[in-house]
């Protein structure tokens, strides 16, 4: 089995969320869509490591005390691996935002607006679950050639 590892963060002013729209990557499968910051573990880190160091890299903000929100399951996400993702949330940080990222344009998205983002259609889903505050959950979210299919959920109070 080929899986990878992968972290999630959505940064929280109390009405908008950080998000970054990928637009500087080259060969990116997220190219266009705006989503979380994160990405992929390094050897020997815990989850709340690689939020904590992807968040630094992509924002240049030190986030503290990330909530851990859920796990999502994406099964052959790229056609080849089962990602699985850890979601976080962070409401308290220091530092200074980067003007430029290398990985696209940041920005805070309202959470009233963000059903009128570009995004992947399951993110619509999950971000609803962060924006009304439900319980931790675990999540598979199915999508086949880039479409999205279907999902399944368990919330845990």
């Amino acid at each position: 089995m080929d899986i990878m590892l992968a972290t999630m963060c959505y940064i929280d002013s109390g009405d908008s969320f950080l998000m970054l729209k990928r637009n500087k990557k080259e060969n990116d499968i997220h190219e266009g869509l705006t989503i979380s910051v994160g990405g992929k573990f390094e050897p020997g880190e815990s989850p709340e490591d690689c939020i904590i160091r992807e968040v630094k890299e992509e924002t240049n903000l030190d986030i503290i005390s990330p909530k851990l929100r859920g796990i999502i399951t994406f099964p052959s996400f790229d056609g080849e691996k089962d990602w699985y993702t850890y979601v976080f949330t962070a409401t308290e940080y220091t530092g200074s935002m980067f003007e430029d990222c290398n990985e696209g344009e940041l920005v805070w998205v309202k959470k009233t607006e963000i059903q009128n983002i570009k995004t992947w259609e399951g993110d619509y889903i999950f971000l609803d679950w962060l924006v009304k505050n439900k319980p931790f959950f675990s999540a598979k979210f199915n999508y086949k050639n880039n479409k999205f299919i279907d999902y399944t959920v368990t919330f845990y109070e």
